[in-house]
């Protein structure tokens, strides 16, 4: 896999206030286990494993590259709503199985044909698996990082195994065992991992009311959700309230924070503002813009979100 990244700064602020860099396109092109292989006519053909699959994708407005009979040859397409929420259905040209293996670094995790086009990993997020494997092996010590929002857990299991220990939070109880699953399958069943289902702004709430803290977080939260006794989750409304909430538990030491957003009708300025409102005060650095797939057949790049991400000074040089 290759990761690119490429950035403008902007230095603003004074001192102990975060510089501002962006622009920044992130940008990947695949794995051993993962592929976009072709877009276009808001369809995207991605490889996931040994399977390839066909799923609506807005922002695929061009032609494809490839042949319509090799479109046509996908081991599973989903019909449904082109807005990443909406439910639809998986049609097999083929019998396959309920999971398969994939790999990704140290970690295996299985693929599953969700109703929600998903397959249990946002290929994307690599830029930031690496980003974060990179913080926690250049410290001089043991981080303690939280991943909230964390879904299927390859975020968590590859922090861990790069030496942190890490709190997995998720609302989602098939979720929390999709990534027990995981864990099982990688055999990192010995690494320091806490496993909770929990609404995680409430999560977050109990933590500052305990005095724990974090030196990296970990987010990616949907544009809307439901925790396990139907607490709401609104991006716009509840993000606020929950960067007030983290700055109160990120440790005096701490290293990064993280925020992929899928809501697209936002501008990657809006998490920007967010951060530097929330993390004023702080050394170092944040960075905003676009995380991106490169696609193999015609060389073009998918947004998929945004992100803002904060890291602090390299230890020992602040």
């Amino acid at each position: 896999m290759n990761n690119n990244e490429t950035s403008r700064g902007y230095p603003k602020g004074g001192v102990n206030t975060p510089k501002s860099v962006l622009p920044v396109l992130l940008e990947m092109d695949g794995w051993k286990d993962y592929q976009l292989l072709d877009m276009g006519n808001g369809q995207k053909l991605e490889r996931y494993g040994r399977y390839t699959v066909v799923r609506p994708e807005a922002q695929a407005m061009g032609a494809p590259a490839l042949p319509q009979a090799q479109w046509e040859r996908a081991d599973a397409v989903f019909s449904g709503d082109v807005d990443e929420e909406g439910a639809g259905r998986w049609r097999y040209k083929k019998q396959l199985p309920e999971t398969w293996h994939m790999k990704y670094g140290p970690a295996t995790y299985n693929g599953r044909f969700m109703s929600f086009r998903h397959l249990g990993v946002f290929p994307e997020q690599a830029a930031h698996w690496d980003w974060v494997q990179q913080q926690i092996k250049a410290s001089k010590r043991q981080l303690n990082v939280l991943n909230l929002f964390g879904y299927t857990g390859l975020a968590s299991l590859l922090p861990a195994a790069a030496g942190a220990k890490v709190t997995h939070v998720d609302a989602s109880k098939k979720a929390i065992g999709w990534a027990r699953e995981n864990q099982a399958l990688s055999g990192m069943e010995d690494l320091p991992i806490r496993w909770i289902c929990d609404d995680a702004m409430k999560f977050v709430q109990r933590e500052v009311r305990r005095g724990n803290t974090y030196d990296g977080i970990i987010l990616d939260p949907p544009k809307y959700g439901r925790g396990p006794k139907g607490e709401v989750w609104d991006f716009f409304e509840s993000m606020p309230e929950m960067m007030a909430a983290l700055r109160q538990i990120l440790s005096p030491n701490a290293r990064f924070m993280i925020l992929t957003s899928y809501a697209i009708r936002a501008s990657f300025l809006a998490s920007h503002a967010l951060m530097q409102e929330y993390l004023a005060g702080l050394p170092g650095q944040i960075e905003s813009g676009e995380l991106a797939i490169r696609e193999k057949a015609g060389g073009r790049l998918l947004s998929t979100s945004l992100f803002s991400r904060w890291s602090a000074p390299e230890e020992g040089k602040e």
